[in-house]
């Protein structure tokens, strides 16, 4: 059973999902944000503890390695739309248009690169390590909103969003060039 938690974990990040959107739109108080807020923050926990007990149970799996990102890529597409929808804006929509789409596109060019050989090529890179915590720590400020002690966090969040998005099309261009020499 103690095998299974790290992908039970994995899973817990995707049935985070409704009960994010839930939060977000059903309670009727001021704190909602911030209990979305809390809940996204959970969900980086559970990312980060399934694979630190994964890896050091020894128990990872095939199926684990691939539920893991799409967990991840669900729950940040889900709170970005959740942003975007409350707060619509150009700059906000562009941010997580591109967010989103690079996490397409380079999930199909892993698929691709997997599939002539070549997946090392497209391993993760120091700038996605360093966009995907501005990304989420944004997402987090994004949802929270209120300002904590005077500190503006939701346009600190905007700033941090807007560094993700700009750090996510450097690494995909990154990877691109990868694969085009792969050719």
């Amino acid at each position: 059973m103690m095998s299974q938690l790290p992908t039970w974990l994995t899973w817990s990040r995707i049935v985070m999902i409704p009960l994010l959107v839930l939060v977000f739109y059903g309670l009727s108080m001021p704190t909602a944000g911030i209990t979305a807020a809390v809940i996204f923050a959970l969900a980086g926990a559970t990312d980060w503890l399934d694979g630190y007990l994964a890896r050091r149970w020894e128990v990872t799996s095939r199926f684990g390695a691939f539920l893991d990102p799409v967990a991840d890529k669900l729950i940040v597409a889900a709170a970005l739309v959740l942003v975007v929808s409350h707060n619509p804006g150009v700059g906000l929509a562009l941010a997580a248009i591109v967010i989103i789409g690079r996490e397409i596109a380079i999930s199909a060019l892993r698929e691709w690169m997997a599939e002539i050989g070549a997946s090392a090529k497209v391993a993760v890179s120091w700038i996605g390590k360093v966009k995907t915590t501005a990304q989420m720590l944004a997402i987090f400020l994004l949802l929270w909103a209120e300002p904590v002690a005077g500190l503006p966090t939701f346009l600190i969040g905007e700033w941090l969003l807007y560094l993700a998005a700009a750090l996510t099309l450097v690494s995909m261009i990154q990877y691109m060039l990868a694969a085009a020499r792969e050719q």
